[in-house]
């Protein structure tokens, strides 16, 4: 693992930040996850545009340009060197007083993280995951803004260790509604005689540049798309469900609360998506 932070990059056993840093005490910050394929990172200019906006939205300047910001990027994926990696870029309010009063913070605090990536095993992929409805809802969108990547995952994280103590691999979150949002980190696909759909961001979910990519696969393949609202029953009546997201890229669900869906070991249309992505990944990339 390299870290690039202060202006430079070093090991992650050596990487430091401050204990009175808001990200830390508050989740005050924002942050990115970026996928390399073959040496590429993927889409890194809507990254980081997504990347500046989530800081904007929050009233959190970057601590240099957009510019700056992608070399560092780039520099410290060089320097883990592998052709298929995971990098977290975030950015925090930087150290201020024990207070939750951000105008303490007067140096935002830019950290850069470059790692290799962890997969589901093949035989997960072929057969596919198991989800389980997660217990917490979703918060509304008028109280957190779902399109803002805030270091603040603390509802991501308790359904992810809610599907983790019902011995599943994934959560499926629900908004207030009783709707459809996400998966504690990947966006939601059914596929319902060949056509695909997805909840739309002002259900909940975040409108995910891997779920953008498929949308964009999907209209090239002549797929029918269509992002609407969607139930739990839904999940369960699609012929086919898949989660996307930069982690995930593509995984095909199983059974969801024990019940399988579609044709155990069937999902054809994931599958083909999901060898569409591959090259797509690499004309999208930029190479470092």
């Amino acid at each position: 693992m390299k870290v690039w932070i202060d202006g430079a990059i070093v090991e992650g056993s050596q990487a430091r930040i401050s204990v009175l840093d808001h990200g830390l005490l508050y989740g005050d910050g924002v942050f990115e996850g970026m996928r390399v394929y073959g040496g590429k990172l993927f889409r890194l200019a809507d990254h980081l545009r997504r990347f500046a906006c989530g800081a904007r939205a929050i009233g959190l300047e970057l601590p240099g340009s957009l510019e700056w910001v992608e070399k560092i990027v780039l520099e410290t994926a060089r320097a883990l060197g592998e052709d298929e990696a995971y990098l977290r870029l975030l950015v925090t309010r930087g150290q201020g007083a024990l207070g939750v009063d951000p105008t303490s913070c007067e140096h935002p605090q830019l950290v850069c993280i470059a790692s290799k990536i962890t997969l589901f095993p093949p035989e997960k992929l072929q057969r596919g995951i198991d989800m389980v409805t997660a217990s917490m809802r979703r918060p509304a969108a008028d109280a957190l803004d779902p399109r803002i990547k805030s270091l603040n995952y603390l509802n991501n994280v308790l359904a992810k260790r809610e599907a983790r103590l019902r011995d599943a691999d994934e959560a499926l979150l629900l908004n207030a509604a009783g709707m459809v949002a996400e998966a504690s980190v990947a966006n939601v696909f059914t596929v319902r005689e060949g056509a695909l759909f997805t909840p739309p961001p002002s259900d909940g979910a975040l409108a995910g540049i891997t779920r953008a990519s498929i949308l964009e696969i999907a209209a090239a393949e002549g797929i029918a798309t269509h992002e609407r609202t969607l139930g739990r029953f839904d999940l369960l009546d699609a012929d086919e469900v898949f989660l996307t997201g930069t982690g995930a890229r593509v995984v095909p669900v199983a059974t969801l609360d024990g019940a399988p869906i579609g044709e155990p070991g069937s999902h054809p249309l994931t599958d083909r998506l999901s060898a569409a992505f591959t090259p797509f990944a690499l004309e999208r990339g930029t190479p470092f």
